[in-house]
């Protein structure tokens, strides 16, 4: 995929959460499923695994945080929306900023998606600079399928997990009460999520944490410019360096995350596998 992505098979939605409005874009039927951007914003590898969630089933709800949405990712473009997103009130990129205030909204926007899509609850896959946002947002008690893919925050502490104390405890017993697992991926050179990132994870959730590594051979060796460049290493397991061949380890994660959120979300139902 090298051009930019229309979304014309998406309503484009103003979601206002107590009285901030962002867009969403929204497709599928079913119980709701949050899909997060990653960095540079709603690209199209973002899209197409948008669509794998809606085709298993489900009505994806797809936010804009940043960037210019359906972009195909450059290296310019993309250097200076993260530029914008580092210093942007909304995010916390850096050590001790603890958790970014933007997840109260995603927070609500799970809680609207239950409340009109139904179902036993609302699922949620963050990446990359989202990766963690999913977990925040099973502070929401809709949310009961949280998908953390390779999250990055915070920027200047491999071994720093975007939470701040308090909600750190909170969300450990909130997956203890409610019996929930985080299910996470990573690959093992991962630069911006490192094995000591995993590690802490692991240390706050113990067995509520199922941190997936796989080896870097399995990234796709020719992602779009900004990651190529920018990123600069074997990141984005499910999206930019995801290799769409059957038996694929980067394929068969995606249909973990589709089997995944189908256990919790459908739970009379099997998916077949790819």
């Amino acid at each position: 995929m090298t051009q930019d992505d229309p979304l014309t098979d998406f309503t484009r939605r103003n979601v206002a959460v107590e009285g901030v409005e962002k867009t969403v874009y929204v497709a599928g039927t079913g119980p709701a499923v949050v899909v997060l951007p990653e960095m540079p914003g709603i690209s199209p590898d973002v899209l197409r695994l948008a669509r794998w969630v809606r085709d298993a089933g489900f009505t994806v709800h797809v936010p804009s945080l940043f960037g210019t949405d359906g972009a195909y990712p450059t290296v310019d473009a993309g250097r200076e929306v993260v530029r914008r997103a580092c210093v942007s009130a909304e995010f916390r990129a850096f050590a001790g900023g603890g958790t970014s205030p933007v997840t109260l909204w995603l927070r609500g926007l799970a809680r609207r998606a239950h409340a009109e899509c139904g179902g036993p609850g609302v699922g949620a896959i963050g990446l990359c600079f989202t990766g963690n946002f999913a977990l925040t947002m099973a502070l929401e008690p809709a949310v009961i399928a949280p998908v953390v893919n390779h999250p990055s925050l915070p920027l200047d502490d491999p071994g720093g997990i975007e939470l701040d104390p308090a909600d750190a405890r909170a969300v450990r017993d909130r997956l203890d009460r409610d019996g929930l697992t985080v299910l996470a991926y990573r690959f093992e050179g991962d630069r911006w999520c490192t094995g000591q990132r995993f590690a802490a994870y692991r240390a706050l959730l113990g067995g509520a944490f199922d941190g997936r590594v796989l080896p870097d051979t399995a990234a796709n060796p020719a992602p779009p410019p900004f990651f190529a460049e920018v990123v600069a290493a074997p990141h984005s397991v499910v999206t930019a360096h995801l290799v769409y061949e059957a038996g694929h380890p980067t394929l068969r994660a995606r249909d973990e995350i589709l089997t995944f959120l189908t256990g919790r979300l459908h739970p009379h139902t099997t998916l077949p596998t790819t």
